[in-house]
């Protein structure tokens, strides 16, 4: 069977990627290739000159959990990863475990408290517009937009990341963004970039007025060609087989997809390995198109590979569905690789992941986990304030409470006594709920000393720092006990998310590549904001101030970090 993958990449880039033109997965059951044993080699240096181009990675919702679940079954491009240096235990450290502050600490080096995103929305009670929630990615003050309708914008983005940071240094420097989500894009690209591109759900868009180039143009046409026709069940690799039993969602039954699609499906596109497949097609023919890494600088890359996140929220991450993803994005990262390896040009690899997750309640709850929970009713905000106008004879109407993820606001038109009345009576409320773990006042968190120990260690106070901005975040922050979703009920497309402060959403995979590398593991844990420092050093790019710190790829004497 020829790869579903094999006309983006032959279209979208210059050439065809060999691994491509194969079958899409191993045949069911077959055996890894053999390996010869060699005698030990020296073990060679980190390469001491920069790079010519950073391509960094993220994987949306790739948790370290699933990493670690299929790492032994990778034979491509996440194989090739494997051999350079691994950090099975990386953290995205703070309390908002979303896409958007996620992608945010990625190429910045700082925490969302510094970056300004704590949550993928927020409420703004100074904004036009009835529900006061504002996107993470967009410009609010465009008129008639909400946080669902909304034109793109990187405002909201408070710090550098890595990219403008080179390009400032010199000029010449030229940055790419492509994903298939806006947020992923924007908050890895930043303020300054070449080239921006994202999938709005129709087609590959960017900014208003931007020219459309030639790679782009292709793309398109190579993604609408695909989905204009149905696409037939992919095949399950060997290793998929334990994982491929039925499982009853609400009125759903999940767990045996293998990616059928009917022709002109938009959804299902994105809610499949095709989806990452275009996007990396299309960075594939930038690099091409672009000659990136073959001017005097060093150039930089950033792609946001978002089915996984799709698939997960759609279909959960422990079925058939999301086993195949595994196998496919392995497949298409290598063909990505081969493109690259074409060019001739030395390529610095980083993947990482926005944040983690785990899978569907009802799933987790016959397999061991029947401690797992939907959230109640009572916890939303709409009940709580509801209860509490009650209990303290206010009128509800507008609502004295507003929220937007974990954040809960106090309406701010009413007098400061009054408020300060509803945020302790919220608080009591809340924290007597047996599925509630805290409930944190604007000012204790504020309060909280900057966490200064290893990650895994922190606080739920000491967490809800590092994603608290005083200019966007709540006035109580509510966080819920383990193994509790903010899943009222699950629905077609969202059956398990992610978000909360417990170390399933939390721990990520982070892997550096290079050719000529001495690879390594170190599973202790390191921070995600510790990336685009340690990216830094190897071209020589001082990031004094970050949050992050400078990890040492070299696995020997030499430090890569005082170079």
């Amino acid at each position: 069977m020829k790869s579903l993958t094999a006309a983006l990449f032959a279209s979208a880039a210059l050439i065809a990627a060999p691994a491509f033109a194969q079958t899409a997965s191993p045949e069911p059951g077959s055996a890894p290739a053999s390996v010869a044993t060699t005698p030990a080699t020296p073990q060679a240096p980190f390469p001491t000159t920069p790079p010519k181009l950073i391509v960094a990675i993220s994987v949306d919702q790739f948790s370290a959990d699933l990493f670690q679940q299929y790492r032994n079954h990778f034979t491509g491009g996440m194989a090739r990863l494997l051999t350079g240096a691994v950090f099975p235990s990386g953290y995205q450290s703070h309390a908002a475990t979303e896409t958007c502050p996620g992608h945010s600490t990625i190429l910045t080096g700082y925490r969302p408290a510094h970056t300004g995103i704590i949550a993928n929305n927020w409420v703004d009670q100074t904004v036009g517009r009835a529900d006061k929630i504002v996107y993470c990615s967009e410009d609010e003050r465009a008129p008639g937009q909400d946080h669902n309708n909304y034109i793109v914008s990187d405002m909201h983005l408070k710090v550098p990341t890595l990219g403008e940071r080179m390009k400032t240094a010199d000029p010449r420097v030229r940055t790419v963004s492509v994903a298939g989500k806006d947020r992923a894009a924007v908050m890895m690209g930043g303020h300054k970039v070449d080239e921006l591109w994202w999938w709005d759900g129709k087609t590959y868009v960017s900014y208003a007025g931007r020219a459309v180039p030639p790679v782009v143009e292709r793309t398109r046409k190579a993604v609408a060609d695909l989905i204009a026709r149905p696409q037939d069940a992919l095949p399950l690799p060997g290793f998929c087989k334990p994982l491929d039993r039925a499982i009853t969602v609400g009125s759903q039954t999940l767990g045996t997809g293998r990616f059928q699609r009917a022709a002109g499906d938009l959804k299902a596109f994105r809610v499949s390995p095709a989806a990452d497949a275009a996007v990396l097609a299309m960075a594939a023919g930038f690099v091409q198109d672009m000659k990136l890494g073959q001017g005097p600088q060093t150039d930089i890359l950033s792609v946001g590979l978002s089915a996984t996140d799709y698939i997960g929220h759609a279909l959960g991450t422990q079925g058939a569905e999301m086993c195949i993803q595994m196998a496919e994005l392995d497949r298409s990262l290598a063909g990505f690789f081969e493109v690259l390896d074409a060019t001739g040009v030395d390529y610095e690899v980083m993947l990482t992941a926005d944040h983690g997750a785990h899978d569907m309640t009802e799933r987790q709850q016959i397999r061991a986990m029947p401690m797992e929970s939907h959230v109640a009713p009572e916890a939303k905000t709409k009940a709580m304030a509801a209860v509490v106008a009650q209990a303290l004879g206010l009128s509800n109407t507008p609502p004295i409470m507003m929220s937007a993820e974990g954040d809960i606001y106090i309406n701010r038109d009413l007098p400061p006594a009054t408020r300060a009345k509803i945020l302790a009576e919220a608080k009591r409320r809340y924290e007597a709920l047996p599925q509630v773990a805290a409930a944190l006042t604007r000012d204790e968190i504020a309060a909280t000393p900057w966490p200064k120990t290893p990650p895994e260690t922190w606080t739920l106070k000491e967490k809800a720092r590092s994603s608290y901005d005083p200019t966007r975040s709540g006035d109580l922050l509510i966080l819920l006990k383990p193994r509790v979703t903010t899943i009222e009920e699950p629905t077609p497309g969202y059956v398990e998310t992610h978000g909360s402060p417990w170390d399933y959403d939390r721990r990520v995979p982070i892997l550096f590549w290079r050719k000529g590398m001495s690879g390594f593991e170190q599973p202790l844990s390191v921070e995600t904001v510790d990336i685009a420092p340690t990216l830094a050093a190897t071209i020589g790019l001082p990031m004094p101030g970050v949050d992050g710190r400078c990890l040492d790829l070299d696995p020997g004497a030499a430090d890569t970090c005082k170079r």
